[in-house]
């Protein structure tokens, strides 16, 4: 985080290679010149939080980027794990089984990356922490337990576009990547969950998970809206999905919301948080698609910053200062100033200055090339 007033550093590698400087090396004078090694003490448990990536999307964050960064965690003597949280909607990363099969299955086995794989919030998504924030629309988030739990934290985001949010990158993948299912469900929302009666067997499940005693089941599962506090537990308990997820929220407020979850995550790390965003298969949609569309700008680089907010500032910028690259989802768009904005529809910035209004961070940035 930042200082009010300050103006932060962001660092930038551009995608320019030569002997002796390939792009792993790259990250590695990133680290070093961040001073990035500075967050880690001898024995420290290190989340290293990234998205794996769903079956078929090959526009995820290269796993050998990831080996660099885990070796440097090692040589300060930290213990890196891998981590994410379960999805929302029904793909290949709801459960940790899946998930964990899905991550070696697109490059993250220890053999490749030399640290294990551990999904966040468990088996389910069950396994997190109520987080007290007490802002705008949170009082508490619903953050995974290893990355609470964890001493140190690595965000490593793809930069790209977003459905809702415009684009997605550190705060993104701060805020909706370390909630839980429902808190995810919470964060796409604010209607109540209904029951699909022609879905529900009467199991219990919902009933059983709902902390507001709002639930009873005779033939089928019956939600009292007045008890309802719209936590979403319910929505992700349900494995008949009788109870489906809802994706009703305003833009601006989704952006709210998910940077109040980024907040959240960064509670008990204060001087133990590094972030990176690889600037690279800048995709029009998340990565959480099983496909990729064809990338909207050439590769920009990769950038380095103990600020979020300015490191997601940055990468904006240097991605609507790039030609768009012809056949892709810009044609037709001219030459828009806000690349996202012309395919999604939705403004993004929204989010950096949330962010940087709760004390997340700064918009103001120097760009450092190394």
């Amino acid at each position: 985080m930042t200082v009010e007033g300050r103006t932060a550093e962001v660092f930038w590698s551009d995608m320019r290679t030569e002997k002796g400087k390939n792009l792993i090396d790259k990250v590695e004078r990133l680290w070093q010149r961040a001073g990035f090694g500075e967050i880690i003490a001898e024995g420290d448990l290190v989340a290293v939080k990234l998205h794996f990536g769903e079956k078929g999307n090959l526009a995820y964050i290269h796993p050998a980027f990831v080996r660099r960064i885990v070796e440097l965690i090692r040589r300060k003597g930290g213990k890196p794990f891998l981590t994410d949280t379960n999805t929302l909607y029904v793909g290949s990363r709801s459960n940790a089984v899946d998930h964990l099969q899905t991550a070696v299955e697109n490059g993250f086995a220890y053999a490749v990356v030399g640290a294990p794989v551990i999904i966040a919030d468990g088996l389910r998504g069950k396994d997190y922490l109520n987080v007290p924030v007490n802002l705008k629309r949170f009082k508490e988030v619903k953050i995974g337990s290893a990355i609470y739990h964890a001493d140190a934290l690595v965000v490593l985001s793809h930069f790209k576009g977003h459905e809702l949010t415009s684009f997605g990158g550190a705060l993104k993948n701060l805020g909706m990547g370390c909630g839980s299912p429902s808190g995810k469900q919470m964060m796409h929302s604010d209607v109540l969950p209904k029951v699909t009666v022609e879905k529900c067997i009467a199991c219990g499940r919902c009933r059983r998970w709902c902390p507001a005693g709002a639930i009873t089941v005779e033939e089928h599962a019956v939600i009292d809206e007045e008890k309802c506090i719209g936590c979403g537990e319910c929505t992700v308990t349900c494995p008949y999905r009788a109870i489906k997820p809802n994706f009703k929220s305003e833009p601006e407020a989704l952006q709210e919301k998910v940077v109040e979850y980024a907040y959240g995550a960064l509670q008990n790390k204060k001087g133990k948080v590094a972030f990176f965003n690889f600037v690279t298969n800048v995709a029009p949609e998340c990565d959480c698609n099983s496909w990729n569309d064809a990338a909207l700008v050439g590769d920009v680089g990769i950038l380095a910053s103990y600020d979020p907010v300015a490191l997601d500032q940055a990468s904006l910028d240097l991605v609507n200062a790039q030609p768009p690259l012809p056949g892709t989802r810009l044609d037709g768009k001219g030459d828009a100033a806000d690349k996202f904005l012309a395919v999604s529809g939705y403004d993004g910035t929204h989010q950096l200055a949330y962010g940087e209004e709760i004390g997340l961070g700064t918009r103001k940035y120097t760009l450092i090339k190394v």
